[in-house]
């Protein structure tokens, strides 16, 4: 089984730009689809965005489309999401997930692998 492990959260101010990785151990990376997800307090966990197994597609939240980019080096079994023009209610656990199905998957329920999350909160 593959696990995972984010990096790159933090406090920054609206409209900074910010840097996630999510590095994999144990399996390929390239063996499965991946995502990211974020959930703030109180509310339920969501899809931002997901990439496919080459990394060719990727799908993207309305909420962060245009502001964020998800993008994987296999090479280096790591996946990444690019943050830009962050807005305070981007604020939440960011986790990377990944599965072994083999559609474009955005329900948490479909993803058996996850990261144990990451912090980002955005003053404005």
């Amino acid at each position: 089984q593959v696990q995972l492990v984010e990096s790159g959260g933090g406090l920054v101010q609206a409209g900074d730009s910010l840097s996630l990785s999510c590095a994999a151990s144990g399996r390929a990376l390239s063996n499965y689809a991946s995502a990211w997800f974020r959930q703030a307090p109180g509310k339920e966990r969501e899809v931002v965005a997901t990439i496919s197994r080459t990394g060719r597609s990727t799908t993207y939240a309305g909420s962060v489309e245009g502001r964020f980019t998800i993008s994987r080096d296999n090479s280096k079994n790591t996946m990444y999401l690019q943050m830009s023009s962050l807005k305070p209610e981007d604020t939440a656990v960011y986790y990377c997930a990944a599965t072994t199905l083999t559609w474009i998957a955005r329900n948490p329920s479909e993803y058996g692998r996850w990261g144990q999350g990451t912090q980002v909160s955005v003053s404005s």
